[in-house]
């Protein structure tokens, strides 16, 4: 067994040093924490659990944290860089009649009402809410004077 696991860790070590994506390294704490089980004398069954428990744990409960501070400088792509930005409408958004565009970063967008009851006006500095292939979603924006 004890074969088994320190194969499995080498496996585990070289597909995240090929990968370097945080994608298996906390299989290969698993697999290590079943080798210590082997070398304390516990059956297979036990070596298995342990190994299953400790990857998922590691996982849950480390992942988060090794990519937030692991990779802290992920950039948006342009399209996630919208979303709850303040855009300003070049044409009327009515989702009734189908108009609606908008402007950001000099660059024209398809707008609709987030909400379908909703109309703005054009001129109007709204929120990005959601988007949707071309489609910016908007809803007011509630930092905006009288609103």
């Amino acid at each position: 067994m004890a074969i088994i696991w320190i194969g499995l860790i080498i496996l585990f070590a070289a597909v995240e040093i090929a990968t370097v994506g945080l994608t298996s390294i906390w299989f290969a704490g698993g697999a290590l924490a079943a080798l210590l089980c082997y070398a304390l004398g516990l059956g297979g069954a036990w070596q298995f659990v342990v190994f299953v428990t400790v990857s998922l744990v590691l996982l849950m409960f480390t992942r988060p944290w090794a990519l937030k501070y692991l990779k802290p400088h992920l950039v948006r792509t342009n399209y996630e860089q919208l979303l709850d930005e303040r855009v300003c409408l070049t044409e009327e958004v009515d989702n009734l009649r189908g108009t609606g565009t908008a402007v950001y970063k000099g660059q024209e967008w398809t707008a609709r009402a987030y909400d379908e009851n909703q109309t703005f006006a054009a001129g109007e500095i709204v929120k990005v809410r959601e988007i949707r292939g071309v489609t910016l979603y908007v809803v007011a924006d509630e930092t905006m004077p009288g609103r």
